[in-house]
């Protein structure tokens, strides 16, 4: 498997909405020879739990993750909890929707995250209204039986490329993927936009309010609002890539 294989960024808030392409059962997408270097559905759901156990700086909610090939073909989706139903129902797709993004504004030398895009995407921003540029396209996300959400076979339709989590605050989102990402041996991160280079895709804080701004500046351009001291001192303190 080679770094470029399984550059797969992370994820916090679903700040940007993804491109949506296709359908997981398009005839034209061989979904077992697309997904045979990656995270079969049980080492996805292993992965996932193990980062939830962790303390995150969150809630401590139940989540939804999805992972994918660099191509944009989904490979495995997944919950923690007892059942479909211990999670906001929400998540499932917000998840897709993140490793969406992440991946679709990556490249194999420069890896963003959707916490680095959170500054980027609001009013003034270089990037503001890149998140209405592909709508979710509904009637695939939610389509199929629910009992398959969350299971090897769930219908969920999104051509995405990377990890992606969702179910708590949008800071300990971004740590429980990191972590998952890490167990699951996919964090080879070349470059990032952050300055810290052993986690070149982490979430940066360095959002503050001048005066007579009611919406706060970052002071790099790809910040994230602070959700808790303890989340932010996680981040810090996150495995370093390889």
């Amino acid at each position: 498997m080679s770094k470029i294989e399984i550059l797969v960024t992370m994820l916090a808030m679903s700040v940007v909405s993804p491109v949506y392409a296709q359908s997981w059962n398009n005839p034209d997408v061989d979904v077992s020879t697309a997904c045979k270097s990656l995270p079969t559905h049980s080492q996805l759901q292993s992965a996932l739990a193990l980062a939830q156990q962790q303390s995150n700086g969150g809630f401590g909610l139940n989540m939804w993750g999805t992972v994918v090939n660099r191509d944009g073909v989904v490979c495995a989706v997944a919950f923690t909890g007892s059942n479909r139903g211990s999670q906001w129902p929400g998540s499932r797709v917000i998840s897709a929707q993140k490793a969406n993004t992440a991946n679709a504004f990556s490249l194999p030398t420069l890896a963003l995250s959707t916490a680095d895009l959170y500054s980027a995407v609001q009013p003034g921003g270089s990037l503001f209204g890149l998140q209405e540029s592909n709508p979710v396209a509904t009637f695939i996300a939610y389509r199929g039986d629910p009992n398959n959400y969350g299971q090897a076979n769930d219908p969920q339709g999104q051509l995405i490329g990377a990890v992606g989590v969702s179910g708590d605050s949008s800071c300990a989102d971004h740590n429980i993927a990191w972590r998952t990402r890490h167990t699951l041996n996919l964090d080879f991160v070349p470059a990032g936009v952050s300055t810290d280079k052993t986690r070149p895709d982490n979430i940066i804080y360095d959002i503050v309010n001048p005066t007579g701004f009611p919406i706060g500046v970052s002071a790099s351009g790809w910040g994230h609002p602070v959700c808790s001291p303890a989340s932010t001192t996680i981040a810090s303190q996150l495995p370093a890539v390889q």
